[in-house]
């Protein structure tokens, strides 16, 4: 079947030709989008009699193994009987259009929950309800309407993914015709004049083209493809100037052979096509391998408790967790690992993995998902299978909890190359004309010169390749950054938000004096029990203190954020927290940081915290006070004042008694005043505060600290290096606008000798990756020197 227009989209129909209502469609996301919109009803989605594929019907057999439960359990990344979730690859994934229908497999499907493509990988991610729709129904609606799966078992098992190598073979069929061409070329260029080669000229130069033909139909396809999807959307994009230019090559190089006149461009088309991929596989291939550097290093400094075989709990880190490990895992605490409940009793909220944010009841035996949040109390769990990084990762990065979808950057990039090709257009056409009339010969050397030299690629690959730097720096030195786009956000910010317990303090150097009726021994216990089911900094700095104590599971837990905690076990019941939660309405003379306690609706006494501020806080406040409005935004009572107006800058402002919610709502009306806000606090009590935030950080500290609520994850260690952070990013945004010039004066040189018909076309192809290159080279060496200075 002939190449044909889809309706739709534009691209040229092949392979999947879809014929419906005498339109051709490129593929079925087209043809759906278009019914869609055209008809307005969703019946459209079933109607397959035009299909050329696979119905269900044809195919239901083919599926039946997906009905086997070891098989649903080893596709399935998540699966609680109720909800699952799998990734699949979709080969056909081919447009916009297909993304969008992809994505909106909720309307033909409603035990579908969400779907989410990456276009780059075709996969499609789908979250389902499993009690009412399986795997196979799953499969049998992608593949009804026209996005069938590639399901192996092996490379799920293994891991592996389809690697796509078309760049590579592309590579190789350019750079094989470029070299037979220069061959078939010498006698061209020497004017070689024995008769041997003059008898078979024509013959090579009929050679030549045919050599031609595979790079300027497949190897350089995309090239067209690009710029008539730009076109068509009345927009130019870089590839634009170079589709032009090669058309041009090739149209006059054939007219040459074809009207014997001359030997053409051939070696000049061939060769610019095989220097613009390499540069292409060249910038593919280092920023695949910065991504990879950033998968590895950003391992979050999340820490879990670990519970040896003689009962010692201890902090490790994700990453050591190993099978058969016993895990203790707190009120409000991520699961990091797939396990057996073993004690506790667990209500897990999955809404990080599937978005619903029901609660579901475990009992003892009973399979954990990582990616789940306990919410009730402390329980133990033994580890089936080490952390996933990368599922952390994409947990954290899920768009559902993107702040912002903006990237300043990224616009401003665009906006430079489209004006930029603009002008490039214009200077090849103007310098054309220009010669057509000077001297003819130089003309089309001139026009295809131009073309190529100034493609403003390198000015493209600027913001990429230095925020993905940064990124990678930074993660090695324990600060991790959820996406690039953080580092732009950090470099405007202009008001800093400080939380005070556990962020400018240490929860390890705490001293702790309690006042108050001594504790009975099973009063203490349940005490103990109590304060090892909260991550509240001063609850895990109190239970590191006191005495160690029988352990056991607690009949009823809750804990109320910006209160406290109260728990039962058997026919005693205790309160921690505020002194109006415990019920202790006195006044209360002493303004310490001061935990209440009450057993059995009586109260006992209070645990009175004399704070321990992290090592450099003063120094930092310093450098910070030079450029940004500095708060301290507390929970705790006014105790702490005096010493923090002795401790921090004069102008600092210092707010005591805000719940978690009175914090959200300072910021963002401090937001509607124009502030760019940076909050830094822990991942629980300071949730909203950070998701309000421009830039949300939460500092980790031995727990488990894991929040899709922040924007990223700083080590305590590390928390005087705040500044030196902030101030990188900032540098990184400046050496973003050097490569812009840097890009720029290359791009002027390399004009004017283009221009005034001094640059053979294959030398302009030769110096276009190079300036991509140089781009590269730049932006890593500057932020790497810059960066050295935060080690």
């Amino acid at each position: 079947m002939t190449d044909q227009t889809c309706f739709h989209c534009g691209d040229s129909c092949q392979n999947e030709i879809v014929n419906f209502d005498d339109k051709l469609f490129c593929c079925y996301g087209c043809k759906t989008v278009y019914e869609i919109f055209s008809e307005n009803d969703l019946s459209c989605y079933y109607d397959l009699q035009s299909a050329p594929g696979a119905t269900p019907k044809d195919i239901a057999g083919k599926y039946d193994f997906l009905e086997q439960p070891n098989i649903i359990e080893k596709l399935t990344e998540f699966n609680d009987g109720n909800t699952q979730i799998v990734t699949l690859y979709i080969p056909h994934i081919h447009c916009s259009s297909c993304i969008w229908i992809l994505e909106n497999l909720n309307k033909l499907n409603a035990n579908i929950n969400a779907s989410q493509v990456n276009f780059g990988k075709k996969q499609v991610r789908v979250t389902y309800k499993a009690s009412n729709c399986a795997l196979k129904d799953v499969v049998l609606l992608l593949s009804s309407i026209g996005y069938e799966p590639y399901i192996s078992l092996e490379d799920y098992k293994t891991g592996k993914t389809a690697v796509n190598r078309s760049l590579v073979y592309k590579v190789a069929i350019a750079g094989f015709a470029f070299g037979n061409v220069m061959f078939l070329s010498f006698p061209e260029y020497f004017e070689v004049g024995e008769f041997w080669l003059e008898q078979y000229k024509h013959l090579f130069r009929w050679l030549m083209f045919f050599f031609s033909l595979p790079v300027v139909f497949y190897a350089s396809w995309d090239y067209f493809i690009s710029a008539y999807k730009g076109l068509r959307s009345k927009i130019l994009n870089i590839d634009v100037p170079i589709a032009l230019g090669i058309a041009v090559l090739f149209v006059r190089s054939s007219v040459e052979i074809i009207l014997n006149i001359g030997s053409g461009f051939f070696d000049s088309l061939t060769g610019l096509v095989f220097f613009l991929l390499l540069g292409k596989f060249f910038q593919q291939k280092t920023y695949q391998f910065l991504s990879f550097e950033r998968d590895y290093k950003s391992y979050f400094p999340i820490a879990v408790t670990k519970i040896d075989t003689d009962g010692k709990e201890t902090p490790i880190q994700v990453y050591d967790i190993q099978k058969g490990d016993r895990l203790l895992i707190r009120n409000e605490e991520l699961i990091p690992v797939d396990g057996i409940l073993i004690h506790g009793n667990a209500s897990i909220d999955y809404s990080f993995v599937t978005g619903e944010s029901e609660t579901v009841i475990k009992k003892s035996g009973d399979k954990l998902f990582a990616g789940g949040k306990q919410t009730t109390g402390v329980i133990e769990v033994e580890v089936l299978h080490t952390v996933e990084q990368s599922y952390l990762t994409q947990l954290w990065s899920n768009d559902v909890f993107n702040q912002t979808d903006a990237k300043s950057f990224t616009t401003l990039t665009n906006v430079i190359s489209k004006r930029f090709t603009i002008a490039v257009l214009s200077i090849a056409f103007i310098s054309t004309a220009f010669w057509l009339f000077v001297d003819a010969s130089k003309a089309l050397n001139v026009f295809t010169s131009v073309l190529i030299i100034a493609c403003p690629c390198a000015i493209a690959l600027a913001a990429p390749f230095t925020l993905g730097n940064v990124l990678r720096i930074f993660g090695k030195l324990k600060f991790y950054l959820k996406n690039a786009t953080v580092i732009e956000q950090l470099a405007s910010i202009n008001t800093l938000i400080f939380d005070k317990t556990g962020t400018i303090t240490s929860s390890k150097k705490n001293q702790v004096v309690y006042e108050g009726e001594t504790l009975s021994t099973a009063e203490e216990i349940l005490l103990k029990n109590t304060l090892r089911g909260s991550n509240h900094p001063l609850s895990r700095s109190l239970y590191n203190l006191l005495d160690a104590h029988n352990i056991v599971t607690l009949n009823y837990f809750e804990e109320h954020l910006g209160h406290g905690i109260e728990a039962r076990y058997l026919n005693d019941s205790i309160k921690v927290g505020s002194s109006k939660f415990v019920g202790q309405m006195e006044a209360i003379a002493v303004l310490d940081t001061s935990v209440f306690v009450s057993a059995n609706n009586q109260y006992k006494g209070k645990f009175v915290f004399h704070s321990s501020y992290r090592k450099g806080l003063s120094k930092l406040f310093n450098k910070l006070k030079k450029d940004y409005d500095l708060v301290i935004l507390s929970g705790d009572n006014e105790g702490e004042r005096d010493n923090l107006k002795k401790l921090l800058p004069s102008k600092t402002k210092l707010i005591f008694n805000q719940k978690p919610n009175d914090k959200l709502e300072y910021i963002k009306y401090h937001q509607s005043e124009g502030a760019k806000v940076l909050m830094i606090g822990d991942g629980l009590n300071d949730a909203g505060a950070l998701a309000q935030s421009d830039v949300g950080i939460a500092l980790s500290e031995n727990v488990n600290v894991f929040s899709p609520a922040c924007d990223a994850i700083l080590e305590a260690s590390k928390f005087n290096k705040l500044y030196d952070y902030i101030k990188a990013s900032k540098a990184a945004i400046k050496i973003i606008k050097w490569s812009f010039l840097l890009s720029l004066m290359y791009n002027v040189v390399g004009l004017y000798f283009a221009v005034t018909g001094q640059l053979a076309p294959v030398i302009a192809a030769i110096l276009m990756p190079l300036s991509s290159i140089s781009v590269v080279v730049f932006t890593t060496i500057s932020t790497n020197w810059y960066c050295r200075k935060l080690k």
